[in-house]
């Protein structure tokens, strides 16, 4: 029998417990640990195979128990909600580090692969351009600083400790229950079409499935769009998913009226615009996607299932 390679999944959201559930349908070839923040969360881990071990990104004394000798370690834990630094893939980078140095001294193997899931927002207002992965960074907003600093961060670990590292950029992620449903049923407003931005989205579990192709397919350093067909103004994909559960359609405003009628945070969003080539996703990581579009995910639902969880930053 082969060994099981050991993962460690560290941020066990959705993202996290889609890919143990992939990963338990081989549970012969895989050890899974995942690094659990609060204890609650325990018994799902436990529910699907998968070892529970408490700790804190934001408290480096309790990453101590991180300690194995990894053949990939899947990083899906957001940055800290401020600063301009990425504080807690440093600890965690550091805590890796010294399990690593202690591996050698054993003659164990080091870890190898590290599959980062980052966000398309570190591209900045791209004006509705279609970009690539060739596009540089431009982060527009502290929260997508943050998580370009995790990329640079990873990629330089990967290079000084010969760890592959790959890294997928989400968008928009969405599933049956990550729809903007109590947002339309509040009547938010949406901006008129010649103010709109473009979007970009991913399923869920399309998002999961390239994390773990990434393991699999990913080359050192590479950064890869994790994006599907869609290419939607942000209106659209709030029609979209109003005409599927029969609820009226957001109101359009103006650019200059949503300042006083829409929360900041919601109009950042709403104040980039890009559309994402994905060819990469496809090509290297020869990913067949299940949900090409939101329209062809909205097809699947029943009309009286989805509720409020919009996510467009992972």
């Amino acid at each position: 029998m082969r060994p099981q390679l050991h993962i460690l999944i560290v941020g066990f959201g959705d993202i996290g417990t889609r890919v143990a559930r992939l990963l338990a349908a081989r549970a012969a070839d895989f050890h899974i640990t995942a690094l659990i923040r609060r204890p609650e969360h325990a018994e799902t881990a436990r529910a699907l195979g998968v070892v529970p071990v408490l700790g804190d990104l934001a408290q480096p004394e309790t990453l101590r128990r991180l300690a194995g000798n990894y053949a990939c370690v899947f990083h899906f834990a957001p940055p800290p909600a401020e600063g301009a630094l990425d504080i807690h893939t440093r600890h965690l980078l550091a805590a890796l580090s010294r399990h690593a140095a202690r591996a050698r001294m054993l003659s164990q193997a080091p870890i190898r692969r590290l599959v980062y899931i980052s966000t398309t927002g570190v591209y900045g207002d791209c004006g509705g351009e279609w970009i690539d992965e060739t596009r540089p960074p431009r982060p527009h907003n502290a929260r997508a600083t943050r998580r370009a600093d995790a990329e640079t961060t990873l990629r330089n670990w990967g290079r000084r400790t010969a760890t592959q590292v790959s890294i997928l950029r989400a968008p928009g992620i969405y599933a049956a229950d990550r729809l903007p449903i109590e947002r339309l049923q509040r009547g938010t407003p949406a901006l008129l079409p010649h103010d709109d931005v473009f979007t970009n989205h991913i399923h869920a579990e399309d998002l999961a499935r390239a994390a773990l192709a990434a393991m699999f397919l990913g080359k050192p350093g590479r950064v890869i769009n994790a994006v599907d067909d869609s290419s939607l103004l942000m209106g659209e994909y709030f029609d979209a998913v109003a005409d599927r559960f029969g609820l009226p359609r957001a109101p359009r405003i103006s650019r200059e009226d949503a300042a006083g009628r829409i929360s900041p945070a919601l109009l950042s969003f709403m104040s980039e615009s890009r559309r994402i080539r994905n060819d990469r996703v496809k090509r290297e990581l020869r990913l067949n996607l299940r949900y090409p579009t939101v329209a062809d995910f909205l097809a699947t639902l029943p009309p009286d299932q989805g509720r409020e969880k919009f996510a467009p930053d992972n």
